[in-house]
């Protein structure tokens, strides 16, 4: 009978404790918060038990610029078409180097951009590099200035180091504004 009556309350108050820390957890979260923190609104509390139990907050990353206004994208029917001045045309080979955003499947459209003011933490180019023959394509992960001026660092998403050198204005080709699969 003893037994009985301690394996009641255990029951109860293990289920008690769950109870109060998923109702802790989806009375203060939303799904949607759970996965998706806008960078414009300030960090709530951390919550210790949802994010190792639940859902790991992932780390904010830069991403590429904003240069297809969704006005100048047409979606028919029959095609899609997008209004960008001087585009070109970019296919990729195999090297792994930007796995899984760019293959040899993938195709791009590029514009050549006109000043460093067009280049940002997180674009895709293509830039011709001292060290390596032909024409590379990778993530600018930093830009800055020096005493020779302005400068990107690159980095392909899949390498486990930057590239060497600093990247200057003149060497980069064309910006990636447009993925296709």
């Amino acid at each position: 009978m003893f037994k009985t009556i301690i394996a009641i309350l255990a029951t109860f108050t293990v289920g008690f404790l769950v109870s109060s820390m998923f109702s802790n957890v989806t009375a203060h979260q939303t799904a949607q918060e759970l996965y998706e923190l806008p960078l414009s609104q300030p960090k709530q509390k951390d919550n210790v038990f949802a994010k190792t139990i639940f859902v790991p907050e992932p780390e904010p990353k830069a991403v590429p610029g904003d240069r297809v206004p969704e006005g100048s994208i047409g979606v028919y029917s029959d095609q899609v078409v997008m209004k960008i001045s001087n585009p070109k045309w970019a296919k990729f080979t195999d090297t792994h180097s930007m796995d899984p955003v760019l293959s040899s499947k993938a195709h791009a459209i590029e514009i050549e951009p006109e000043s460093p003011d067009d280049i940002q933490v997180g674009d895709i180019v293509s830039y011709v590099s001292e060290y390596a023959d032909g024409t590379i394509i990778h993530r600018v992960v930093e830009t800055g200035e020096d005493s020779k001026g302005w400068y990107a660092i690159m980095k392909g998403d899949n390498n486990p180091k930057e590239d060497p050198g600093k990247v200057r204005f003149e060497q980069i080709k064309r910006v990636v504004v447009a993925i296709i699969y």
